[in-house]
């Protein structure tokens, strides 16, 4: 339904990042008490997590609440924080909605979107205890927090996103550019390598790269 997420993450791909390793991650440096950004987790539909939900439930969602124009924050029927709250509390680690959230508030230049019960870093804090093994959105916070500025913040969530899947060829791409914007160019080169010895077809990170004078062969 959707295209890119990240520098060539697919929606389509990012359902196969199933792996085995349990890990508790919380979001850094931001003290959020689990109830100030809902705990426990319930819906009168879902939650489940995108990873191993059904199609039928994804559609649901992503029929009315998180399409095609969601996704490219065009405004629809409903306001965009209302579609968006509605999309992370039926999937809080729901890739490309996690994506377009960073986007908007980047956009909007705020930290805490209108019509939306919880901050932009609280949904990353749901994802992080609802998900702890999905290496997404840590990776997503990361690249965020990096264009914010809060560079230790950020090389904080794409460390734990690294421990959490390194072996994905998107991954490693994203995590990239995550590093890239971190200005952590030896950390980087090690992912775009990898990402690019498993055949990732995008040169984007390779170019940006060469243009900091951080490439090499």
């Amino acid at each position: 339904m959707h295209g890119v997420a990240v520098g060539g993450l697919k929606r389509a791909e990012v359902r196969r990042f199933c792996v085995s390793l349990l890990m508790l991650i919380a979001f850094p440096a931001s003290s959020l008490a689990d109830d100030a950004c809902g705990n426990p987790f319930e819906n009168a539909f879902g939650p489940w997590d995108y990873r191993t939900a059904t199609a039928a439930n994804i559609s649901v969602v992503e029929r009315h609440h998180f399409t095609d124009g969601m996704a490219s924050l065009r405004p629809g029927q409903w306001p965009l924080g209302a579609d968006f709250s509605y999309t992370l509390r039926v999937f809080p680690n729901h890739p490309q909605a996690l994506l377009s959230l960073t986007r908007l508030a980047l956009r909007d230049k705020s930290t805490w979107i209108p019509y939306m019960p919880y901050s932009v870093e609280c949904w990353f804090d749901r994802a992080a205890r609802f998900a702890p093994n999905d290496p997404i959105p840590p990776m997503i916070a990361g690249i965020y927090l990096a264009r914010l500025g809060r560079t230790a913040e950020a090389l904080a969530e794409l460390d734990r996103s690294a421990s959490l899947g390194d072996d994905d060829a998107n991954l490693n791409y994203n995590l990239g550019l995550g590093y890239l914007e971190a200005k952590k160019y030896d950390k980087a080169m090690a992912h775009a390598r990898k990402a690019y010895a498993a055949g990732f077809p995008l040169p984007g990170l390779r170019d940006r790269l060469t243009k900091a004078g951080a490439w090499k062969e």
